[in-house]
């Protein structure tokens, strides 16, 4: 299979390239992977690069976004960042990802049992650890974590239940960071020009869920509105 050229970027829209990693996904769960010649793409894209998503997700190793949704050389853009959310870095290269590279989706790609997450929430034994930057990082999942804990609740990476609610309200919220913090995406998606999609992948099983079509309704529901303002 041939890399992404001018031609077929141009004639993607936001709904077909959103099907290009769904069935990527089902090839990857399926072992099915795409027969691609890599030396035969590092030559397609020698002269330039026309990627059709903008995939954010967490640096952890079982998270590679082109093995996840089988994807070859120029295919999409990946940004990962521990806890997949957003900074003015990350705003950026998707910024160009899309307005200037012509990318036609952007995905916030969380797992399960993402050990950012977990820092979250055992935030009083990273900060034991002295490690001013991790300190940071798993602050930023403090607004999630005041949302969605319920009275008495234990606050433990241990709590399976809480970690997962977590897990998809960081999602969510970062989606909606994106569309509050960067004009650009936004009106690049109130357009027409590009989707801004959510996705949760299993780390047990390979397989891609995505928030606002396959999640159930409980799951749904404890995202909660509130949660996502902070």
């Amino acid at each position: 299979m041939k890399a992404h050229t001018l031609e077929t970027q141009s004639t993607t829209t936001p709904e077909k390239a959103l099907n290009f990693l769904k069935e990527g996904n089902q090839r990857f769960v399926q072992n099915l992977k795409m027969n691609r010649n890599l030396l035969e793409q590092v030559n397609d894209t020698r002269a330039g690069q026309w990627p059709f998503a903008v995939i954010l997700s967490c640096i952890d190793s079982r998270t590679s976004a082109e093995l996840i949704f089988d994807q070859g050389l120029g295919d999409i853009f990946s940004i990962r960042i521990a806890g997949n959310f957003v900074n003015k870095d990350i705003l950026g290269s998707m910024e160009f990802g899309c307005n200037v590279a012509g990318s036609k989706l952007v995905v916030v790609l969380g797992h399960t049992k993402c050990g950012a997450l977990k820092g979250g929430l055992d935030a009083q034994s990273i900060e034991g650890m002295s490690m001013e930057n991790l300190n940071h990082l798993v602050g930023h999942f403090q607004g999630c974590i005041d949302g969605l804990i319920k009275e008495g609740e234990e606050r433990s990476s241990s709590n399976s239940d809480l970690l997962e609610r977590l897990n998809v309200c960081n999602i969510r919220k970062t989606m909606e960071d994106i569309r509050q913090q960067s004009t650009t995406l936004n009106q690049l998606e109130k357009s027409g020009n590009i989707k801004i999609v959510g996705a949760n992948y299993c780390v047990e099983s390979g397989v891609v869920t995505w928030l606002d079509e396959n999640m159930n309704a409980e799951m749904e529901a404890q995202t909660g509105e509130m949660a996502i303002s902070h």
